[in-house]
């Protein structure tokens, strides 16, 4: 039935800096940008490694998130990278926090959480 997940879409309050994020600082590279005059939104189709994987969109005044993190809904959005410490102190490096490195207690494998610029978490886990 299904091949495989094609793209999330996350909806951000401040499109420039969240494209800054995303572009700059987490490495996704540019597919298309298109600014939807009728909607005054932008919408950003980004890849990883030339696979696309997000859509960033912006909206005048969308809602906050009802709550952090167990609201209903998306909960995060993880990467999976070779190396978790290695990745979390490149993280920091750019100045965004990383919380501590833990272990899943089902998988033994390494895994740590950051945030985007509206708080979305987001988890980098070892595989």
């Amino acid at each position: 039935m299904f091949r495989d997940i094609h793209h999330i879409a996350v909806i951000c309050s401040d499109y420039h800096v969240s494209k800054d994020f995303y572009v700059n600082k987490l490495g996704l590279s540019i597919i298309k940008e298109v600014y939807r005059e009728e909607r005054n939104s932008y919408k950003l189709d980004l890849a990883l490694h030339d696979r696309y994987v997000m859509e960033l969109f912006s909206f005048p005044d969308p809602p906050e998130r009802p709550s952090f993190p167990e609201a209903c809904g998306l909960r995060h959005l993880a990467f999976s990278v070779e190396d978790v410490e290695e990745t979390a102190a490149v993280l920091e490096e750019k100045g965004i926090p990383v919380e501590k490195i833990r272990v899943d207690p089902i998988t033994n494998k390494r895994f740590t959480f950051f945030q985007d610029p509206d708080q979305l978490p987001i988890e980098i886990y070892e595989c």
